[in-house]
């Protein structure tokens, strides 16, 4: 059997029959051997793309990769393309010229993706020790896990009053008036924004609402971490 150019030592299973798994020598006999819900097109993109991630994560270009790992040129572009069933053989050269296990070009492939939808009006409510009935705070969703990466967030105002606290993080930060008109601070200077108005920010800079102009005053907020370094923090 031949699968993307190179040839399979074990020859061409019967038809018809159930590859043995322990005999597989190419993605293409890996997807029907493990009843994958991938077909051999989607798992080879996959892979192809997993290894040009690690080349590239190594600064190397494809023909010193393809020198390190013993194939030709060509066939390192039909694998990183996805034009290609490598053998098992080649992956695990591929793998040892990245510096990782054969199981790194299949990393992600089976684990469980979260998806979250919040419907209008259904936002998690966030209650701020320093908040208040005229403060409303709406996480609108968040995946699960350690590293979480954004952080979406309404925030509405419907009266003037109260302490209004700065806020830091690591990251970054976009805000987008959806109604009314304020002042926003940021690293000691304020910042008139009407609605339709947004602002990008660092937030490791102290910054937040320091005045209101026109109620309600509603604005979106997305905080956007380095991985790793998620936290809830309301208002923003």
């Amino acid at each position: 059997m031949t699968s993307g150019g190179e040839e399979n030592p074990e020859g061409d299973a019967d038809a018809g029959a159930t590859p043995d798994i322990r005999q597989i020598d190419s993605l293409e006999l890996s997807a029907a051997a493990m009843d994958s819900p991938l077909t051999t097109a989607e798992l080879c993109r996959v892979v192809g793309s997993r290894v040009r991630e690690l080349r590239q994560a190594r600064n190397m270009t494809m023909s010193a990769f393809a020198d390190d790992a013993g194939i030709s040129l060509g066939m390192l572009s039909k694998i990183e393309h996805g034009q290609s069933a490598p053998s098992l053989s080649t992956l695990a050269r591929l793998a040892a010229t990245a510096k990782v296990p054969v199981t790194a070009l299949f990393r992600g492939l089976d684990e469980e993706h979260d998806l979250v939808i919040v419907r209008a009006g259904e936002g998690h409510q966030i209650h701020h020790d320093r908040g208040g009935p005229d403060r409303l705070y709406q996480d609108l969703g968040t995946l699960r896990g350690a590293n979480r990466v954004i952080e979406p967030m309404i925030t509405t105002i419907t009266e003037r009053g109260g302490e209004f606290p700065l806020y830091q993080h690591p990251g970054v930060e976009f805000l987008h008036v959806l109604d009314g008109s304020l002042y926003y601070g940021y690293g000691g200077k304020a910042y008139l924004l009407n609605t339709g108005d947004t602002m990008q920010i660092h937030g490791e800079v102290a910054h937040g609402p320091v005045e209101l102009v026109e109620l309600p005053v509603r604005f979106i907020s997305i905080k956007v971490y380095p991985a790793g370094e998620s936290r809830t923090t309301a208002g923003g």
